[in-house]
């Protein structure tokens, strides 16, 4: 059997009193969308009710691991939350989204995309008919995410028309979906900073106001530590400043590993990062500050086969409901100016008077 091009469409007769494009148009517009949840709803509802489809089911692709997720389905029965793209033989779903290409089974064979074998398909127990579409959702060649249907209506197969429209509706959602995870990559990016991926100096103070106002809410207190890189500048003279962005990366993850999730760090400056504790008390905070000093001093980095010693300097407060965001960060950098004055490769405590 010849494979047609994705773009080449066949005609689909009216259905339903309604003309192809009348029944299509208003699904598509709805799928256009910044709402993965929206877009969900329309895949697992709407689409197979075009094509007269049972049951569907929606996975988004995590490209960093190679993990689909089921994003929404409509089984009866359990089926897979997360799916590996390093299966070996690949499942009917992993060999379509490597192909790119729509596949068609009916019975035991493929009859349209990647050859597959019957001993594959771990669930066709579960389903009414042998018959399934499996659509990977490409957009600008890349994969991000598969819809599958199946169970067509009366048992049958689906037709030239249902593949037709699957062919449409996977270019539209693979284009909503890609609209979406580029728009979320933008919005992190605004509030990031490129080199560590810690917050970036205008979201630390964005945060810290409102952990600030949640404090007040509830009579608790913020505790702050500032660190600062010492002897960075050396670093950057003898090895070069691709050593030095290294060595502010390798500190930045070393202070990450330090601190709970709830706990906020950032890239405050150019060589300083700040962390935010939440309900903190100014003992724990110091633990915490001290734990990274001896985590940065004991794990130097090796650059080009030299190991190049690291070491942070870092202030540390505690502030209640009546700090602003300018008095924690200047009163803790004060601390921190402190400690780096006193030696470097230590911690300074500053209580301010609102504290208590």
């Amino acid at each position: 059997m010849a494979k047609k091009d994705a773009c080449e469409l066949p005609s689909p007769a009216p259905a339903s009193g309604k003309t192809w494009l009348e029944r299509i148009t208003p699904l598509a517009k709805q799928i256009n969308c910044l709402d993965v949840k929206r877009i969900a709803d329309l895949c697992i509802t709407e689409i197979p009710r075009l094509i007269g489809a049972r049951l569907a089911s929606l996975y988004i692709l995590d490209e960093m691991s190679d993990i689909l997720h089921l994003e929404k389905n409509n089984h009866p029965f359990l089926i897979n939350n997360i799916v590996s793209l390093n299966q070996n033989p690949p499942s009917p779903m992993v060999a379509a989204i490597r192909s790119k290409e729509l596949l068609i089974v009916d019975g035991q064979e493929s009859l349209r995309g990647p050859k597959i074998d019957h001993t594959h398909r771990q669930f066709t127990k579960n389903y009414q008919s042998n018959s399934c579409i499996i659509a990977p959702l490409v957009c600008h060649g890349r994969v991000v995410g598969v819809l599958n249907l199946s169970d067509k209506a009366g048992g049958a197969n689906f037709s030239a028309d249902d593949i037709a429209i699957i062919e449409l509706f996977r270019q539209l959602i693979g284009a909503s979906i890609g609209n979406i995870n580029l728009f979320e990559k933008t919005q992190r990016q605004a509030k990031t900073d490129g080199l560590t991926g810690m917050l970036n100096h205008r979201t630390f103070y964005e945060t810290l106001e409102i952990e600030l106002r949640r404090s007040q809410r509830y009579t608790s207190q913020v505790s702050i530590i500032m660190a600062d890189v010492d002897n960075l500048k050396p670093i950057n003279d003898n090895y070069g400043h691709r050593a030095g962005d290294m060595a502010i990366k390798q500190i930045a993850r070393r202070i990450s590993a330090c601190i709970r999730q709830i706990d906020i760090a950032a890239r405050y400056g150019g060589d300083e990062f700040a962390v935010i504790l939440p309900n903190t008390s100014l003992e724990d905070a110091t633990v915490v500050a001290e734990r990274m000093v001896e985590m940065v001093k004991n794990t130097p980095m090796v650059w080009e086969g030299s190991r190049i010693a690291l070491s942070i300097s870092v202030g540390v407060g505690q502030y209640g409901a009546g700090g602003n965001p300018g008095e924690v960060t200047k009163e803790t950098d004060q601390a921190l100016y402190a400690a780096k004055q006193a030696g470097k490769g230590r911690v300074t405590v500053f209580q301010s008077v609102k504290a208590g």
